[in-house]
């Protein structure tokens, strides 16, 4: 995969637990910001995905699926939890809850499969996740657009 030989992404691998955690928490914060420009910039130049039934290639693709997805995904919040780390991999889950333009709410859950290259950018992500409707009553995530608070709490503490 290539990276341009300026470009580092700290935490680098091999990934410790806490350096996983780390990495995780910086790409909720990212995926939180909705700002498709800022997340492609944690991926290699050439960084294959396969989201769903979408399969984007480098950061010109991911910048556009991503637009996309925040222009269809309105009130979008993302919790990440990491699932389990080695070397340059590390494996996520997550939930996000978002509403659609009707004002249909949908909590989606997944799972994705992270790998980097030695520069701490992303080189592959395979994501699979499932969308649930739900009542706008059954919302868990109410934090003001963006940065999940530290305070608030992760998957496991929210029952998902």
């Amino acid at each position: 995969m290539s990276t341009a030989s300026n470009e580092s992404r700290p935490p680098l691998p091999p990934f410790t637990l806490e350096t996983a955690k780390q990495k995780v928490r910086m790409a909720e914060d990212a995926w939180n910001s909705r700002d498709p420009k800022r997340v492609a910039l944690a991926y290699t130049v050439d960084s294959t995905w396969r989201n769903r039934a979408e399969f984007p290639v480098g950061r010109e693709q991911i910048e556009a699926f991503l637009t996309r997805k925040w222009a269809r995904e309105l009130d979008y919040r993302l919790i990440k939890e990491l699932w389990a780390h080695d070397g340059n991999r590390i494996a996520v889950r997550f939930a996000y809850e978002w509403r659609d333009d009707a004002g249909n709410w949908f909590r989606s859950y997944g799972n994705e499969n992270w790998e980097f290259d030695e520069h701490g950018l992303m080189a592959r992500r395979f994501a699979s996740i499932n969308d649930l409707p739900i009542a706008e009553a059954d919302r868990k995530y109410h934090w003001p657009q963006g940065r999940r608070p530290d305070e608030h709490p992760g998957l496991g503490a929210l029952g998902l």
